[in-house]
């Protein structure tokens, strides 16, 4: 039987020989010596009426202990802080055929935090304004209606992106540099493909691994069973997930932009960031695995997945993407981060 401490997680295997004939047993664990106490299931009343006691099956007790994992791990989603409504009604505006820049204007600069943000944002060498922008609604006449609904963008995620990530191995500010980076490669790539996909696939972009802050407690408190699940080299970190806490970090960031009231369009491209030929033909789950895969490249805010993941066969077919434009791409990228910041 495989037996895994709750106080300190280590694992252990105990021949089913030595399993005592009872339905319940308690024994000091050899290395925190807090108590171990294991559900064994008698055969007495089986047909074949052996006496002998059964193990469960391999993974089991992880399937059983990975329902109620899951289950707490959806709760967790509505405990992340929202979207900052500004943000949300911003969006709204931006999306009306009818709003004005004056318009947006008087939302933005009702909340003073997100205004600080755009006004920093705008004023960074990535857009070359280079102290100029004084309002919000400069920043609009000056960059434009689809930039500064960019920058609305950005400046709601970067408070939720910026802490560190412990489970994850991530430092503050790695999140967010690699989701910039994955943000600015999505949109390249999908001006590439279809320009009409380049607003929302640097949203997806921005947003695809917003899932990692729900899971890395329990990454975190996981960790020694990761590390075991991954020392052969052979599956990656999202299997892992998958296997371990029941749910990947894709899927919970799904969840997390629904909340977000985030199109359906786009939390499908974030759901199968990782594994894009299950998104239904969906180009911008393609688009924003490829620019995952080249902000990974870049080395922007790899933590402890890291490179576990691989390009999907037919991402470079589907995309356009050709691999002497990888190279392009990822200095690109890299630069745009390192002005955003």
């Amino acid at each position: 039987m495989r037996v895994e401490c709750e106080n300190c997680h280590k694992i252990f295997n105990i021949p089913d020989e030595r399993l005592p004939k009872a339905d319940r047993i308690s024994f000091p664990c050899p290395v925190c010596k807090g108590d171990i106490t294991l559900k064994l299931e008698s055969n007495a009343s089986s047909s074949s009426g052996s006496g002998h006691h059964t193990a469960p099956k391999p993974g089991e007790e992880d399937q059983l202990r990975g329902a109620e994992l899951k289950a707490k791990i959806l709760r967790a989603v509505s405990d992340l802080p929202a979207m900052p409504q500004t943000v949300m009604k911003a969006r709204e505006i931006m999306d009306s055929p009818t709003s004005s820049f004056k318009d947006l204007a008087q939302v933005l600069e009702s909340d003073q935090a997100i205004t600080a943000r755009v006004l920093k944002l705008a004023n960074s060498s990535y857009y070359g304004m280079g102290g100029k922008v004084a309002s919000v609604q400069q920043a609009g006449v000056i960059l434009g209606q689809k930039t500064l609904g960019e920058l609305v963008t950005v400046a709601g995620a970067s408070s939720l992106l910026g802490d560190s990530l412990k489970g994850y191995d991530l430092e503050p500010g790695d999140l967010w540099r690699h989701s910039l980076g994955v943000a600015f490669g999505s949109r390249i790539v999908a001006q590439k493909k279809n320009s009409h996909l380049a607003v929302d696939a640097f949203t997806a972009g921005l947003l695809h691994d917003s899932g990692k802050l729900i899971l890395d407690p329990y990454v975190f408190e996981h960790r020694e069973r990761f590390r075991e699940y991954l020392t052969d080299g052979q599956q990656d970190f999202l299997s892992a997930e998958k296997q371990i806490l029941g749910f990947d970090h894709a899927e919970i960031a799904s969840e997390v932009c629904k909340s977000w009231e985030i199109p359906i369009n786009l939390t499908t491209a974030i759901k199968y960031h990782h594994n894009p030929s299950r998104a239904q033909d969906s180009d911008l789950a393609y688009i924003v695995h490829v620019a995952d895969i080249i902000a990974m490249m870049t080395g922007l805010g790899l933590g402890m997945d890291g490179m576990t993941y691989q390009m999907d066969p037919k991402a470079m077919e589907v995309t356009g993407i050709k691999s002497k434009d990888m190279s392009h791409i990822m200095a690109e990228v890299f630069e745009s981060v390192q002005k955003m910041d």
